[in-house]
């Protein structure tokens, strides 16, 4: 089991830098929590999660779902935003306040100001699941930051360059950590190992992690 008290982490007085323009804020959310997980609820039971499908055909590991005016799908057709739900054919959930106001507050203390995201991708893993290295480029501009937000279970994120054979950073993240990047590291790989199996007081055998966007 997981330590019960370990949100009560103080918040970092200044975010840690691991690369030109790319930030952690340990605990940063630890106090939305139960604010974030609540909103987070109330968008899966109108966008349930599910495992997509990869151009090749296979079956993702990582259960997803979004909110806000794009989601983000994976497809037989290929990778794309979509205002459109296919699983339900209606539009995906409206982004819930407490999501894009912390988003922007995050973003301001990482120096990107005025950060309005518009899409929210929520992944889930269990333990073993993992992400490999891949660049978030299917945005329009990537002039934005993204905004990513760890909860539940543990995990190891990984952070490379802007080419997938750079060496990746190796970087521990916990419930209510978050981790901006822009600017010149906008379109660094970056991934997750499998995690680890555990407990987690609030989330029990899963890590949420909330990737917070501006898509159109």
């Amino acid at each position: 089991m997981l330590d019960l008290f370990e949100d009560d982490a103080a918040v970092s007085a200044s975010p840690e830098v691991i690369a030109p323009g790319a930030f952690i804020l340990r605990q940063a959310a630890a106090e939305r929590v139960p604010a974030l997980l609540e909103a987070m609820r109330r968008v899966i039971e109108q966008a349930p999660l599910r495992i997509m499908t990869t151009p090749a055909g296979l079956k993702m590991s990582v259960a997803m779902t979004n909110c806000g005016a794009a989601g983000w799908v994976s497809e037989r057709s290929g990778y794309r935003y979509t205002a459109i739900d296919p699983l339900s054919g209606k539009p995906w959930p409206r982004m819930p306040a407490v999501f894009a106001g912390f988003a922007s507050e995050v973003a301001a203390r990482a120096g990107f100001i005025d950060f309005t995201p518009d899409a929210c991708l929520i992944n889930r893993y269990e333990p073993g699941v993992r992400l490999s290295l891949h660049q978030d480029r299917d945005e329009r501009d990537f002039s934005a930051p993204i905004v990513s937000v760890s909860l539940g279970l543990p995990a190891t994120f990984l952070f490379g360059g802007c080419r997938r054979s750079e060496r990746a950073q190796r970087i521990a993240l916990r419930h209510g950590d978050v981790v901006v990047w822009g600017g010149e590291s906008r379109l660094r790989f970056h991934g997750v190992l499998p995690v680890a199996e555990g407990l987690h007081p609030v989330l029990g055998r899963s890590r949420i992690n909330l990737t917070l966007r501006k898509a159109l």
